[in-house]
């Protein structure tokens, strides 16, 4: 699931749940202070958040969440696994063998 359509499902949440306009959603928009959620709102969403990526949601993985653009994040790495970087190339020397 790519983060653009993981965004989109996320404004449709808000919409639904909290009567948040998508068009005022912003991966910056900040969840309590901009779209004024308070605590019991984030578990309402989370667990909605569970219901559709069908995957089960640890508390650990919200507690440092405090943007759209965390929450995301969060999520994109749920359903598709942590982005990893490629580790650097061996450097050519040593992949020679020495005598």
């Amino acid at each position: 699931m790519q983060k653009d359509q993981i965004l989109s499902g996320l404004k449709e949440h808000l919409r639904k749940l909290f009567d948040i306009d998508p068009a005022t959603v912003t991966p910056e928009s900040r969840i309590y202070q901009d779209l004024g959620l308070d605590s019991i709102d984030a578990v309402d969403l989370v667990v909605h958040l569970q219901r559709s990526t069908g995957k089960k949601i640890r508390p650990e993985d919200f507690k440092a969440v405090r943007t759209v653009a965390d929450i995301v994040d969060a999520i994109h790495a749920l359903v598709n696994g942590p982005e990893t970087v490629a580790p650097p190339p061996a450097e050519a020397g040593a992949a020679r063998r020495q005598p």
